[in-house]
């Protein structure tokens, strides 16, 4: 059993709603910030610039933390996270507020990697699949908090959003006094120690970052589009962040649901089972009406309460020690590939409703793939 103090617990998993926030934390006011930028022609790269800064900088994290520490690799991320961060408002132009946003990207890899670094050493085994749900609960859980306070202070003020990325000091803080440098944990010796190994579900890693990219491509095509069909339809940026806010928050929900139904299902199912209920959420979303888009809203919670944490479990369960910093590091790009890959939705379709039906059939592909593959392979549970 962990050790960890319970204040320390909560330190890794606040440290954790870093990650969704460094790109929503613009969504609900993206029209209006963008323009003060002098980047309103490009504005969703202000959302989806820091991922591909994160797929670029994430090989570099890994090598930092297999070769300092994931320790001081955090420190160093979260200071630089909250100083580039906030810092962004004193910037106008493309290259400057571009750049800036891919370096923030790189600082988020860091951090996110380190941070469940962290998290594998002071956890083992169902306690450490238990406590990488939570982090996928605090994740969203940041990306309620965020985005709802993100869509309020965008409304008063364009600049005042970027304030948030300081919260990233007080959790330095935190862990400084709440967690300690060296973790007591054990190594699980029944973790793979062949990091290509394929286990009996069926699922390598590579295949593992596959459906990471595809999962969250798939989840942030809706906070990209939806801000704009909701513009079209007479929302404002307080109601826009109120809805992707409510999708986070019932991501937190479905996340806490994750390690039990994991064991029950297996592996390949559980993650069917999310991408069908993106294809349910992307049904809703081309129609029109509030209850609609609600109920999309919850279906697309789920469906990345039910896949982004359980791969995060995965990649460390067939990672050995040593290279956990590294393997954890590609997760990492392939999480911010698919949130960088929605940069070029406009390639598919100028209108969102040709987008979402688009997802609905490719959801339903994947879905399928899943369901063969967890029938041709053994129940293990994680």
């Amino acid at each position: 059993m962990s050790k960890l103090s319970t204040l320390g617990s909560v330190t890794l998993l606040c440290i954790a709603s870093l990650t969704i926030m460094v790109g929503s934390i613009v969504a609900p006011g993206m029209i209006s910030i963008s323009a003060q930028l002098d980047v309103a022609d490009n504005a969703i790269l202000l959302i989806t610039l820091p991922a591909l800064g994160a797929v670029i900088f994430a090989p570099i994290a890994g090598k930092l933390i297999d070769k300092y520490g994931a320790y001081p690799s955090v420190i160093i991320g979260m200071f630089l996270y909250g100083l580039f961060g906030a810092g962004a408002i004193f910037l106008e132009g493309a290259f400057w507020v571009f750049t800036n946003r891919l370096l923030l990207g790189g600082l988020t890899a860091l951090v996110m990697a380190s941070s469940t670094v962290l998290i594998s050493q002071w956890y083992q085994g169902q306690e450490r699949l238990i406590m990488i749900a939570k982090q996928g609960m605090a994740i969203e859980l940041g990306g309620v908090i965020f985005l709802f306070f993100g869509g309020i202070l965008a409304a008063q003020y364009w600049a005042l959003p970027f304030l948030l990325y300081l919260t990233a000091w007080l959790f330095l803080i935190m862990l400084l006094l709440y967690v300690p440098r060296n973790s007591v944990a054990s190594l699980d010796k029944s973790e793979t120690e062949n990091d290509e190994q394929i286990v009996p579900d069926g699922l390598s890693l590579k295949s593992i970052y596959l459906f990471s990219v595809l999962s969250m491509g798939t989840f942030f095509t809706i906070f990209v589009l939806l801000p704009f069909a909701m513009h079209t339809q007479g929302y404002d940026e307080q109601q826009v962040g109120i809805l992707l806010s409510s999708i986070s928050l019932v991501a937190v929900i479905a996340a806490s649901f994750m390690p039990r139904l994991s064991k029950v299902f297996g592996e390949p199912k559980l993650l069917a089972t999310a991408f069908i209920v993106y294809g349910i959420a992307f049904i809703c979303f081309i129609q029109t009406g509030l209850i609609l888009l609600i109920v999309g809203a919850i279906f697309s919670g789920i469906g990345f309460g039910f896949s982004i944490p359980l791969l995060n479990h995965m990649t460390v369960k067939r990672s050995s020690y040593k290279v956990r910093g590294k393997n954890l590091s590609y997760f990492t790009m392939a999480v911010f590939s698919g949130q960088f890959l929605t940069s070029f939705l406009e390639g598919l379709s100028t209108e969102p409703a040709n987008v979402f039906g688009f997802f609905i059939g490719f959801c339903c592909l994947l879905a399928l793939g899943l369901f063969v593959t967890s029938i041709r392979t053994p129940l293990k549970s994680s």
